[in-house]
Order: structure tokens, then sequence, then C-alpha cells
């Protein structure tokens, strides 16, 4: 059978290899300037990053439903989480390196700083569905992994007032990134 535009997704939710081979025709160039933009700082990991994304893609393609989004926007984001996977992923093996045995080069340590920003980005993007005063709630909890008593007393909040607060952003960023989430 002939792969199509007409016919791709049909016969990629088959399974049919064809399908898979024309989204890589098709939308190939699109993924990887999308991979490029957030892995620009490693090249080395561009090919690798691409081919998880087809694999995605093929594992779920039974999740994408036409009339939430496009395709091409549901592909991008597959794409777009799945470099900054790999952004966190070579963060964490860099971190974990003992530092006493590398001598670590001035560029290595702007690919950290650069890595860092673009995590920190991304984050802040993620995180501006919320309220200023959740927001801060969040990042001094979670990112900056503050005690609760502390932000309590320091925001002159009830930790009962701050749990509920937290219960409700997680669920608003739940609703929001679910279906990323039942993509990983």
């Amino acid at each position: 059978m002939r792969i199509t535009k007409d016919n791709y997704l049909n016969q990629l939710k088959r399974h049919n290899e064809k399908a898979l081979e024309y989204v890589l025709e098709e939308y190939g160039g699109f993924l990887m300037s999308i991979i490029r933009k957030h892995l620009y700082s490693l090249p080395a990991f561009h090919e690798d990053c691409l081919n998880d994304v087809l694999f995605k893609i093929w594992k779920h393609i039974g999740q994408f439903d036409e009339n939430k989004s496009t395709f091409k926007n549901w592909i991008a984001a597959i794409a777009r989480y799945q470099s900054i996977d790999y952004l966190r992923k070579y963060l964490c093996e860099y971190e974990h390196t003992n530092l006493d045995e590398v001598s670590l080069a001035l560029e290595d340590r702007h690919l950290v700083k650069l890595i860092e920003e673009e995590i920190s980005a991304e984050v802040s993007s993620m995180l501006n569905c919320l309220s200023e005063e959740d927001k801060i709630l969040f990042l001094k909890l979670f990112y900056k992994e503050e005690d609760i008593s502390d932000v309590s007393r320091e925001m002159h909040l009830t930790k009962s007032v701050i749990y509920n607060r937290i219960s409700r952003g997680k669920r608003k960023l739940r609703k929001l990134f679910r279906n990323w989430s039942e993509l990983s």
C-alpha cells in the first residue's frame, strides 16, 4: 500500500512501518529543528533524540486525538519534551561526575550553565499558568527545597493553606501537561 498524506495516520495507528518512514520524510526536518533548538550545545545527542521521538510517536500513536491537536503540534510537543529530558539526563550525569578526578574545561562549565538556564526557562514557562504567589510557593518548596515551616513563616501563611495551594497547583499542572505524562 502506498502511504500518502491522506492515509499515513491510519496506517501509523496500524503500525505500518512505511507510515513511520513517511512521517520521517515529511516531518524529519521539522522534528530535527526542534531538537537542535533545545540541544544546540549537545550535537552528539541529536540523532539519538530523534530516534527516541520517533519511537514515542510509534508507541503512543493510539493516544493522538485529531480533535485536540494537529499531528504536527502533537509530534512537536513530543520532540520538545524529549529534548528537555535529554538535557536533564546530561546534566544529571555531568553533576555526578567526580569533579576532583576531572578537570573541567571552560566550555564545559559554559555548557552546564546553558543547560541549567534552558531547564530553568522550561520550569518557568510551565509555572506561568499559576498565580504569582503559587509560583513562589512551588519554587521555594520544590526547586529551592526550603522547609515548609520556614516558607509558612516567611509568607505568613498556615501550613494547611500552603498544602491546599500546592494541591490545587499540582492539579492544574497535571491537567495542562497530562498528555506529556502519558507519553513518557
